[in-house]
């Protein structure tokens, strides 16, 4: 999906903590509430969410902290009020919604998805249309408003922004 996200580069937070060269990863959890988010009472599910960036990712200025959408400075709740991560280069799990936790950790931090399902769901999650999830192909897409399929773009389009990241990495090993 494209959307018009309104927020700040999560750089610009992590600068104001002050990072220092210990920090190789950012975890983020998101609110646990089973009160009020009924399906989070699902037991199959690790709760709280957790997700997480190498630094150099995190730094990226193209990673934001949203805080609204769509001309709105502030996110619905079913669109991860109040803060959510967006990266915009990767699968849409990775950014994670209703953030209540941001830590920088040197080891790199278990993920949801990562915990449930690792041969499926790679620490890096970059969109890379030859690795093909083991239960579909990921080589073309549909998006939201089109009829027809298209080819899937590395990196979701931003190959020139971002590929330097991975420069020494087999992006068909570490998905």
């Amino acid at each position: 999906m494209v959307i018009p996200w309104i927020g700040f580069p999560l750089a610009a937070l992590l600068k104001r903590a002050g990072p220092t060269s210990r920090g190789k990863y950012v975890e983020f959890i998101t609110l646990h509430d089973p009160a009020r988010l009924p399906g989070q009472r699902n037991p199959l599910y690790p709760w709280p969410y957790r997700e997480g960036l190498r630094i150099d990712e995190a730094m990226h200025p193209l990673t934001l902290l949203a805080v609204g959408m769509y001309g709105e400075t502030q996110i619905p709740p079913q669109n991860g009020a109040p803060i959510r991560l967006v990266v915009p280069w990767k699968y849409g799990f990775k950014s994670i919604k209703s953030i209540v936790s941001i830590r920088l950790v040197e080891a790199q931090p278990k993920t949801t998805w990562g915990m449930m399902q690792p041969g499926e769901y790679g620490f890096y999650s970059n969109v890379n249309p030859e690795v093909d999830h083991p239960r579909w192909s990921q080589k073309r897409e549909r998006r939201i408003g089109e009829f027809r399929k298209r080819e899937t773009l590395m990196f979701n389009g931003y190959a020139d922004q971002v590929a330097h990241l991975y420069a020494l990495q087999d992006l068909r090993k570490d998905y």
